[in-house]
């Protein structure tokens, strides 16, 4: 086949693309991703003052805690639907790892953003307000910021890579789920049980996705080189390497052990209501009560 038939995506092609999305259109995007998951976050605190017991007898912080582990579900299947479609799609993102951007792939990466930066000022707030800080989160927080701004600075740059960084968030809907029934009572039931398996996969999805960006950069290092900036490079790596190393393997163990010993570690590792911890189970048969 002759070459010239199949032409690579150049930089004059990818920037013709970036000024699909001039600054004005971005910051648009970037406030619509702020301002929708602000408002997921309201929804829930409100649904769930009507809907759920349980939200009600929480205090304050672990209320709080609750509506962002929604946003957080939410975000979650807006980032699964797009990494997977830039893992099976046939596009400009697969095609050329280097430059190849998409129309989706910019909405994707602009309100993404506007997500990380509500997440931030959230989780942030929070840390003043009650005096706690999640150092693990906060630094997975800070590069996930950091790098998508990058992105949306970067007109060259292909979008493959921070599209399939999002598919890490697939465990999100299932943390929130484990999370919201273990605070009802329902960490013996067999539903919270299945919950719990299918999350502890998803981190171990979570893990080899990790390797295959690794394996994808090692093989485009010479386009990823070419035409992501420095900075953006060493932001990547640097979080891909946290994730890899640190992030990924503490809380898939976190994860694990939570399952045969269910405690909430979020709020000093406090007993599920209607459970013991595992050093005061004397095989007593605990039945899941609902709030």
């Amino acid at each position: 086949m002759d070459p010239g038939l199949q032409l690579p995506r150049t930089d004059a092609t990818s920037r013709a693309m970036a000024e699909n999305y001039p600054w004005d259109l971005r910051y648009q995007l970037i406030g619509l991703g702020f301002v929708f998951y602000a408002s997921v976050f309201l929804l829930a605190h409100f649904l769930s003052i009507l809907l759920f017991k349980t939200y009600n007898s929480l205090q304050a912080k672990e209320k709080v805690f609750w509506n962002l582990a929604a946003t957080r579900a939410v975000f979650g299947i807006q980032s699964s639907v797009a990494g997977l479609r830039a893992l099976t799609q046939d596009s400009q993102l697969n095609k050329d790892i280097g430059t190849g951007q998409e129309d989706w792939s910019w909405f994707t990466i602009l309100t993404a953003t506007g997500f990380f930066i509500f997440e931030n000022v959230a989780f942030h707030t929070y840390s003043l307000l009650f005096r706690s800080l999640d150092l693990t989160l906060a630094t997975h927080h800070f590069f996930a910021l950091a790098g998508y701004g990058m992105a949306v600075m970067s007109d060259s740059s292909g979008h493959f890579l921070p599209i399939v960084v999002l598919l890490l968030e697939m465990s999100t809907p299932f943390t929130c789920i484990s999370w919201m029934l273990l605070k009802a009572g329902w960490s013996c039931s067999p539903f919270w049980k299945a919950n719990q398996w299918v999350m502890i996969h998803m981190f171990h999805c979570r893990m080899f996705i990790t390797y295959y960006l690794w394996w994808v950069c090692y093989n485009n290092w010479g386009e990823i080189s070419n035409h992501f900036p420095l900075v953006l490079r060493l932001t990547f790596f640097i979080g891909l390497a946290l994730l890899t190393v640190i992030i990924n393997p503490f809380w898939t163990y976190k994860k694990t052990m939570q399952l045969f010993n269910p405690v909430d570690w979020n709020f000093g590792n406090k007993p599920a209501p209607g459970t013991k911890p595992m050093e005061d189970q004397h095989n007593v048969v605990l039945k899941p009560h609902l709030n």
